[in-house]
């Protein structure tokens, strides 16, 4: 045993897995977990050959299916993987595992595509900006770096506010099958040295509309909501299209086992995300489709479904299991994590497993462990007794409080994953009194298929002896006809059984439209309704906690875990915002409200 005082005192000070032994989505796109290549290096290996042959035009589009139980270093994979292609710039990597809304199946993984090429590229820049790099050198056959792409940009708009319109026509010159010239000009101003046009352009891409001013002002159509959706998929495949002619892609499904279901066609997350990717398939020049998924959800829905022939030989054109831990597995997985914490604190160990029996260690993988058995059996065997224990959920709590920190101008955008936070949060108050409100239901707004969506839920309560029914509308990252048809039935106290409306929103609305007028009425004295001025830094508990229910199964986490730490910690009963929901409506405009523009 080491005599070293710095050895002993670093092991005492900090256990290096007392941390959320989950890698979850966002985790892809961070250093995250120590990497161990040589686990599951089958499947690794495989991908990057895949990536090869494309890359090298041996073949146009490669799809492959990783099955594997929960717990076996899926999410671990597709992270080495896109470390990978980030490190050597072979491919660009798009990643998508949450889909909040399956009968927008094309719209939402529109979003996805959008936000993973906002992730950073090989060239120390987003995706997007290598893509419009890439886009303008072969327009005008030059050899930019994405960086001085950006520098060029900025200095060329200074002296010609029409660069990107004369920019755009100069690649559809040569880009004669793009049918949206929109697309180019987006990708171009991604290019903006100006943090909000280059936001806004991304937002346009992902399909959002846009502030007509801000539209007006990048040279952008904007569409309606219905036309948004319909011209999804033909802006993912143009996308995808586009880089496909300078470098391959890399389309990566993961976490298919949602239980949700899609109303238009009754089919599973995992059925409608193969159906998609099948479809996207068959319509991109080239890339490497990776469909992640447990096999039960390969054997029960993927092999259930009418074209299972026709989706399983695009998506599963090649299928590589996960396999459990060996031995020399064990010892290799324990070692990294070892190396990176001794390193971190500037020590050194006498062996690669110290302070474990190396013994021990090999007995564990005789089992044929997962890696969270092995890395929990580590964290349990480390000196537990010097530190007090943590409430179970605590540390996922922290993870995915720092994950929304990370993208919190993403998600307060997000009215689905805002409204979904929401109530959850109130869920865990049925039964408690606050801001003179005894909260008994959180319930669904029975509407007709034309009004849902704009009101999400309501919360019935009893308030100085009379029921309460207040109408929670979060009409967030939505402007024009979506805002005023959310104001408009959020003002139909009968119709939606109501007794109270409320806004969540954090802009302003503009005098003078449909939406004020509608607005007036809801603060107006005889609907007493209510704008509950929608913040960042209330959302960001909310949100938190709420990703721990989604994924408690992966924490190992049961419901009630989470609403004991809830409760404990006060989490939503102190939370600003949930209080103004349901305190006395002030029939105002919130004077912090900012410019839709900004």
């Amino acid at each position: 045993m080491s005599n070293d005082n710095g050895l002993i005192n670093a092991i005492k000070s900090h256990n290096p897995f007392d941390r959320p032994l989950v890698v979850r989505s966002q985790d892809i796109w961070v250093t995250g977990f120590p990497d161990v290549p040589s686990l599951n290096a089958h499947a690794s290996d495989a991908i990057f050959d895949a990536v090869e042959k494309v890359r090298t035009k041996q073949q146009p589009v490669i799809g492959i299916t990783i099955k594997a139980e929960r717990g076996l270093g899926k999410s671990h994979l597709i992270s080495r993987i896109r470390r990978r292609l980030q490190t050597d710039g072979s491919a660009l990597f798009v990643y998508t595992s949450e889909i909040n809304d399956l009968n927008r199946i094309k719209g939402e993984f529109l979003r996805n595509l959008a936000n993973s090429l906002k992730q950073i590229g090989s060239q120390g820049m987003s995706q997007w900006r290598e893509l419009a790099t890439a886009i303008f050198n072969e327009a005008y056959n030059k050899a930019f770096t994405s960086d001085e792409m950006v520098r060029h940009f900025s200095e060329v708009l200074r002296v010609n506010s029409k660069v990107v319109e004369h920019w755009t026509d100069r690649v559809l010159g040569i880009k004669h099958d793009i049918e949206n010239p929109d697309i180019i000009a987006a990708i171009l101003w991604t290019l903006s040295s100006n943090p909000s046009e280059e936001r806004y352009a991304i937002n346009w891409l992902a399909g959002q509309e846009l502030p007509q001013s801000r539209a007006d002002a990048l040279g952008l159509a904007n569409s309606s909501a219905h036309d948004r959706e319909a011209q999804a998929f033909s802006t993912v495949r143009q996308i995808l299209d586009l880089i496909s002619d300078y470098k391959p892609i890399v389309i990566c499904f993961d976490e298919l086992e949602s239980i949700s279901m899609c109303n238009d066609s009754g089919f599973t997350a995992s059925q409608v995300t193969a159906i998609l990717a099948k479809d996207l398939y068959d319509k991109i020049k080239r890339g490497v489709f990776i469909t992640a998924m447990f096999p039960q959800t390969w054997t029960d829905q993927i092999r259930a479904l009418k074209e299972a022939e026709s989706v399983t030989d695009r998506i599963a054109q090649k299928t590589i299991e996960l396999t459990y831990l060996k031995s020399e597995d064990v010892i290799a997985l324990v070692s990294q994590w070892l190396r990176d914490f001794y390193d971190e604190q500037g020590v050194t160990s006498p062996n690669s497993v110290y302070p474990f029996d190396e013994g021990k260690l090999k007995e564990l993988g005789k089992e044929r462990p997962m890696v969270r058995k092995v890395l929990q059996w580590c964290k349990e065997n480390w000196n537990t007794e010097l530190t007090p224990p943590l409430h179970p959920v605590e540390s996922a709590y922290k993870k995915e409080l720092a994950a929304v920190e990370s993208k919190i101008q993403d998600d307060i955008e997000d009215k689905t994953k805002l409204a979904n936070a929401l109530r959850f949060s109130f869920s865990t108050l049925v039964g408690q009194i606050l801001e003179n409100v005894q909260i008994t239901e959180i319930a669904d707004i029975k509407a007709r298929s034309v009004d849902q969506g704009y009101i999400n839920f309501k919360i019935v309560g009893q308030e100085n002896g009379n029921v309460v029914k207040i109408g929670v509308a979060v009409l967030q990252g939505v402007s024009g006809r979506f805002l005023q048809a959310g104001l408009k039935r959020l003002i139909e106290y009968k119709e939606f059984d109501l007794t109270r409306g409320c806004l969540i929103r954090s802009k302003k609305i503009s005098s003078g439209t449909k939406a004020k007028q509608y607005l007036d009425k809801l603060l107006a004295h005889h609907l007493g309704g209510e704008w509950v001025l929608l913040k960042a830094e209330d959302m960001k508990p909310l949100l938190a906690i709420n990703s721990v229910m989604k994924a408690r199964h992966d924490y190992e986490l049961t419901e009630a875990q989470i609403i004991d730490f809830v409760l404990q910690n006060l989490i939503v009963i102190d939370n600003n915002l949930i209080r103004e929901i349901l305190s006395d409506p002030s029939g105002k405009i919130p004077e912090d409200a900012i410019d839709e523009d900004i």
